[in-house]
This record gives C-alpha cells, structure tokens and sequence, in this order.
C-alpha cells in the first residue's frame, strides 16, 4: 500500500530557475548574469535549457530587448514567490541580525594576514565563513561572494582591488560588480584597508588596497 503522505516534486533544474527568475525581473541576461555571478551566455543557456524542458517560450528575443512572453508572464509570480519563500526560510535559521559573507581565498594566502577572530569580534552582524582554496571558478558560480585571488588582477564584470603592494603578480580582492558594494562586503574592504602594520605576520606586508581595476 503506497504512502498518501509521501510526496515528490517535479522541479525543472533550480539554476535554470534562478536564471530565468533574474533575467524575468531585470529584462535583461546581462543584468541577471551580474547578479547570479555568471556569464551572459550562460543565463542565456539556462533560459533555452529551461524552455525547452518546458515546451513553452519564455521570452521574445528581440533587438536588444528582451520581453516576457505570456507563458513568461504567466510563470514568473509562482517562481518568484517559491524563491522567496526559501530565502525566508533560510533567514530563519540564521543568527539574528546576521549577514552570511562567503570568502574565498587562494591556497598559499596565509589568513593569519586577516586577523578575522577580530573582525568576526566586531562585525557580530555578518557571518563570515572561508573557504580555502577558492579561485575564480566558486566566486563565478556563486560558492562564494569575495575573493581573494593571487594574480594580475584583470577580470572583466569583477571589481579588482590590489591587497599587497607593488605591480605585477599580486593578491587581489576580487568581488563582483552588482554586489561590490554591498554593505557586508564594503565592511570587509574597509577592514582590508585598516588592517595596521603591527598585525601582519613576519615575512609578509600588510594587506593595502591600492587601485581598481573594473571594465
């Protein structure tokens, strides 16, 4: 006798969702694609992927213009209102007042550079988690929301910012444009900046944010 409390989702890919509710609120791949940490193209393949699951056209794909169909218009509250609903349930179970920052940082960073027993100390309204190591490929797919890379810095849709002194190879703080200046991460960067010699560990200088590098 089968189980009448038993239930099972049907549910297209939840990225082709996603992708779809952001390019659906925005108009717009490019903007969705800031905001989900990813490429253009990839929205774009995630929306066709989707459709085609579907059997419906979501989108009229005219120049430069991007319109909902009424398949679309039809579509969007329901998803809309499903992804709010997770993001409040998922603020439940996190501290009051917290803000979740996922740092990615490089293998051979030393953290100790960071001090961030002190900045967790007076930053109690944001959640700082690290992972270590991270590169550029988890803060494009969204595993994290800052990094800290070890490069040249030049990273198109990134806001690049340069952690140690002098030029050439060089650690970089490196955070999407469309969220560059949340506050959380703004917090973060700021700390960056105020970090005081006396706290860098033997063998290194201290972090120092000297120059943008944006597209």
């Amino acid at each position: 006798m089968s189980n009448c409390n038993a239930m099972t989702y049907t549910l297209p890919p939840l990225n082709a969702l996603r992708a779809f509710e952001a390019a659906a609120r925005h108009l717009s791949f490019k903007l969705a694609a800031h905001e989900l940490h990813v490429t253009p193209a990839a929205v774009g393949q995630q929306v066709k992927a989707l459709e085609a699951r579907l059997g419906v056209s979501l989108f009229d794909r005219l120049h430069r213009q991007l319109i909902l169909t009424a398949a679309g218009q039809a579509y969007l509250p329901g998803i809309s209102d499903g992804f709010r609903r997770i993001a409040d349930a998922t603020s439940l179970l996190k501290p009051a007042g917290a803000v979740l920052l996922q740092l990615g940082v490089h293998g051979s960073f030393d953290l100790r550079r960071l001090d961030l027993a002190e900045f967790r100390s007076t930053h109690a309204e944001i959640g700082l988690r690290v992972l270590q190591p991270a590169g550029l490929h988890e803060l494009v797919e969204g595993k994290v929301d800052l990094l800290i890379a070890r490069g040249l810095g030049h990273h198109p849709g990134y806001r690049c910012e340069r952690v140690d002194e002098g030029s050439g190879l060089g650690d970089w703080l490196v955070s999407p444009e469309g969220t560059a200046d949340c506050p959380e991460i703004v917090s973060f960067r700021d700390w960056l900046r105020a970090l005081p010699a006396e706290k860098a560990v033997a063998n290194h200088r201290r972090p120092r944010l000297v120059g943008i590098i944006g597209s």
